[in-house]
């Protein structure tokens, strides 16, 4: 048994820490203590000397080694910042985050002798250092517990009890599985209580690639996880169902990149900026929307920075990649079947517009189809090969079949091109870390794509 308890100052990991261990008659490793103990001094002197460099570098050579230990591990509040600490820290373990309102910890750490990391007045600091580590903390878990108004027994109980589920609630849950074609859940579930659910909602979504990545990546991170597939016709139910089950997360597809944000409770600046969520976190009673697709565009058309660009499509993935060329400085026009749309997504970001008649390839250094075409049933292309410059990027986002038609008018044309699998490949980085807090590299994801 692993039990590691992470969060910020305050919220109870040392005391909550201790009550776990007795109970569990497991040793019980505080990092903090271990840190002294290696550098021969108390923190505030390490900072004092050394600042918080060196503190992490103490802090990272006292949590490697307890990748395989067994008991209760408590932690720093900045340690699952560095995700190689969360790579150790979750193998083989259950992460449980405790969390406190800004004043209940402002309230618990007056008077420590710790010093501040920011220059800022403590209450400040606190809320400074709570949002810049909120997204770690959040994905670093796997249990969020609230410590606010709750003695360190009685958050004790509820590590050790686990989020209990009521029969009806049960019922329903089973029945949704029923219909949704992944009854075999239920059983999983109650044969392991500790089991944790990651998903891809969408309709359709059997041809994603998300579950056999996923489940790989949960085995050889030492998680205990398992991903599974949330198909069906309408979003509100999909939420629905996630709320039954222990979800950590879920990645959403088509159609449901914008409906999705109705039923979410913080949207980052990026996701609200495009307008679109693909990756939903659960952490205590609280869902956090994010999107990585612009991500998955940017990394691959780094090195096009400055170009004019031509985006093909103007829905949801349209808007990732407009976002993404954008911060590339990159001069975009978006091209559709439909003018309008394309105007209308245009002036969200202050581009150019027309429709897909309007395509000259010598005017675009860069092209990023943002459409479905390409994609099972609708093999076509928008664009044949007379169409594109050799000197031309051509992006394809459709990544089944992994050489869409458009990809080898590309090719055709002696273009440079980008298959959707790229944009895959780099997404799933970003979105790896938002479910989990480890960090893998696009190596890895395609190694575990093959």
């Amino acid at each position: 048994m692993k039990v590691v308890l992470v969060g910020f100052r305050g919220t109870g990991k040392t005391a909550v820490g201790g009550i776990l261990a007795d109970r569990l008659q497991v040793p019980f490793y505080d990092t903090d203590a271990l840190i002294e103990r290696r550098a021969g001094m108390p923190i505030p002197e390490i900072f004092e000397r050394y600042g918080e460099v060196e503190f992490r570098i103490l802090e990272r050579e006292v949590i490697a080694p307890l990748r395989d230990a067994g008991g209760v591990i408590s932690t720093g509040g900045g340690a699952v910042c560095d995700p190689a600490n969360v790579a150790d820290l979750r193998w083989r373990g259950t992460v449980v985050l405790l969390t406190a309102a800004p004043e209940v910890i402002l309230d618990r750490i007056a008077g420590s002798d710790r010093p501040g990391l920011t220059g800022l007045s403590p209450a400040e600091e606190v809320q400074t250092l709570l949002a810049a580590r909120g997204e770690a903390y959040i994905g670093a878990a796997d249990v969020c517990i609230d410590t606010g108004g709750r003695t360190p027994e009685e958050v004790a109980d509820l590590v050790l009890r686990g989020a209990g589920i009521s029969r009806e609630a049960i019922r329903e849950r089973n029945a949704l599985l029923e219909r949704f074609g992944i009854a075999d859940l239920g059983g999983m579930i109650d044969r392991d209580p500790d089991l944790r659910i990651c998903a891809i909602a969408g309709n359709p979504c059997a041809h994603s690639k998300s579950p056999l990545l996923y489940n790989r990546l949960f085995a050889r991170s030492g998680m205990n996880y398992h991903y599974t597939r949330f198909e069906w016709p309408d979003i509100e139910t999909i939420v629905r169902l996630a709320s039954l089950l222990p979800t950590k997360g879920f990645a959403v597809t088509i159609p449901f990149k914008t409906d999705v944000m109705r039923y979410i409770d913080e949207v980052d600046d990026h996701a609200a900026a495009i307008g679109a969520v693909n990756t939903v976190v659960l952490c205590g009673d609280r869902t956090y929307g994010y999107n990585t697709d612009w991500l998955g565009v940017r990394t691959p058309l780094l090195h096009r920075q400055g170009a004019r660009a031509a985006v093909l499509g103007a829905g949801g993935a349209a808007a990732a990649a407009a976002y993404a060329l954008l911060s590339l400085d990159m001069d975009v026009r978006i091209l559709a079947r439909r003018p309008d749309t394309a105007r209308k997504l245009a002036d969200r970001f202050g581009c150019r517009w027309g429709g897909l008649e309007e395509f000259r390839g010598a005017d675009a250094d860069v092209v990023v189809d943002a459409t479905p075409v390409g994609m099972e049933p609708d093999t076509r292309s928008l664009l044949g090969s007379d169409d594109l410059e050799p000197e031309t990027t051509v992006f394809d986002l459709v990544y089944t079949p992994p050489e869409t038609p458009l990809i080898r008018a590309a090719k055709e044309a002696g273009c440079e091109t980008i298959p959707g699998t790229e944009m895959f490949v780099h997404q799933a980085v970003a979105q790896f870390r938002l479910l989990t807090g480890i960090a893998v590299t696009p190596a890895l994801v395609r190694e575990m794509l093959s």
